[in-house]
């Protein structure tokens, strides 16, 4: 068991493994009439995807709740709006998901609807060409975005071959060509009970969730094949720069670093520098580019979260004719956390910040399902939370310093969209 918040509650976080392989990790929290779950398929999403059908996961995300062998889209949207469900599918880059939460009485029922999207899709022909269609609008419209159309740039230029490389939705190419036989493989192929990570918070008992997912899924068999481990190309940083000119009033800069995954020992310390760095009102980007030199329509950073090597951003939206001055500031800053180590009020407020929006981001159970379930996915256990903040709350000065020349010393990938006043 892993405690979840060192308070007079002490609620845990349970796992429980199925004959057939399923995973299910239960959180007993009775204090409200509501139960949420989460149903994560690990080593699936965009992950797994070959390059030539970028978007599959995404696409059957988006009809896996429009019909089953037994029910049509408008009987299960009736289903659930009887009851005032919430219900829903995702793909993201490591793993599918599906997320449920409703009233404890109608918790079984409404299981009973997801188990039979996720073990008995119909893929309705008609659904799957107008998500297409739908898909197809979005990507046009991510075009019109200059943050979306830098963060693509920058991706492609990080993850050549790689599926980390393209956006969840695909490309308009690979959209286009998807058929009903791509999404009936892709599901076929990665929908599979010892794959499948089954995480529920709420009024609800660990005997109970076991007869409530046995009932469900019990009868679910495990493949007798292998599963299929995705090949995917080496990353080693080859810094690119690539410039689109748009006539916008603001020009995006974005900075990428290569870093680490979840899974390696310095994931915690990127977490902290990226806090300091480019988290809210109070970070340094925030303060020095904006309050100070008033550059920034916006200024940030970010580094998600991945089982492969992530990527650590930086990114300021600024005037075209700022845009010399702005990369210097951006490229200042980084450079900055390589040669001088935090204060000790510096590295304790950002310690304060990340454990406290970590804290605040653990409050329903509909956050604590996704938490701990995705925490399984990504092969860390329910464990991690505890680890997690113990980590972060060991993290040095002189480690900040060591991790930021590590990964942020070299020269990052440059993405520049807008006018240019500077080239």
């Amino acid at each position: 068991m892993a405690t979840l918040n060192p308070n007079s509650t002490q609620q845990t976080a349970q796992r429980f493994t199925l004959d057939n392989g399923i995973t299910l990790i239960v959180i007993e929290n009775p204090t409200a009439d509501i139960i949420a779950s989460r149903l994560y398929f690990k080593n699936a999403g965009t992950r797994v995807e070959s390059t030539s059908q970028a978007g599959v996961s995404h696409l059957l995300s988006t009809v896996i709740t429009k019909g089953t062998e037994n029910l049509k889209a408008a009987e299960i949207a009736e289903k659930i709006e009887a009851v005032g469900a919430g219900l829903n599918a995702e793909s993201a880059n490591d793993y599918f998901a599906m997320s449920l939460k409703t009233v404890s009485q109608d918790f079984s029922e409404m299981l009973q609807l997801v188990g039979e999207m996720i073990r008995f899709p119909s893929l309705p022909e008609t659904e799957i060409e107008l998500e297409q269609s739908l898909t197809l609008q979005n990507i046009i419209a991510q075009k019109e975005q200059p943050f979306n159309l830098a963060f693509n740039q920058l991706r492609s230029q990080m993850y050549p071959e790689h599926p980390y490389g393209t956006s969840v939705l695909g490309t308009e190419a690979t959209v286009s060509s998807l058929t009903r036989a791509d999404l009936k493989t892709y599901h076929e192929t990665y929908f599979r009970p010892d794959q499948l990570i089954i995480s529920i918070a709420g009024r609800i008992t660990l005997k109970q969730a076991i007869e409530e997912v046995s009932a469900v899924f019990g009868d679910w068999k495990r493949p007798t094949t292998n599963f299929p481990t995705p090949t995917l190309p080496p990353l080693t940083p080859q810094p690119s720069e690539k410039f689109l000119s748009q006539n916008t009033q603001q020009t995006i800069i974005m900075l990428g670093y290569l870093s680490a995954s979840i899974q390696d020992a310095d994931y915690p310390v990127l977490k902290l520098i990226n806090t300091y760095l480019g988290n809210g009102l109070s970070s340094r980007l925030f303060v020095e580019l904006r309050e100070k030199q008033g550059l920034a329509y916006d200024v940030s950073a970010f580094y998600p979260t991945r089982l492969e090597p992530s990527h650590f951003v930086t990114y300021i939206g600024t005037a075209p004719d700022n845009v010399e001055i702005a990369l210097k500031g951006l490229k200042k800053e980084v450079q900055r956390l390589c040669e001088v180590q935090l204060t000790a009020e510096e590295l304790q407020a950002s310690k304060n910040k990340l454990l406290g929006q970590y804290a605040l981001a653990k409050q329903s159970n509909g956050q604590l399902a996704q938490l701990y379930g995705w925490y399984e996915t990504l092969n860390q256990g329910v464990e991690f939370d505890d680890r997690f903040q113990d980590m972060i709350a060991g993290v040095t000065s002189e480690e900040m310093q060591t991790v930021a020349h590590k990964y942020l010393q070299i020269e990052p990938y440059l993405s520049l969209v807008g006018s240019n006043s500077a080239s």
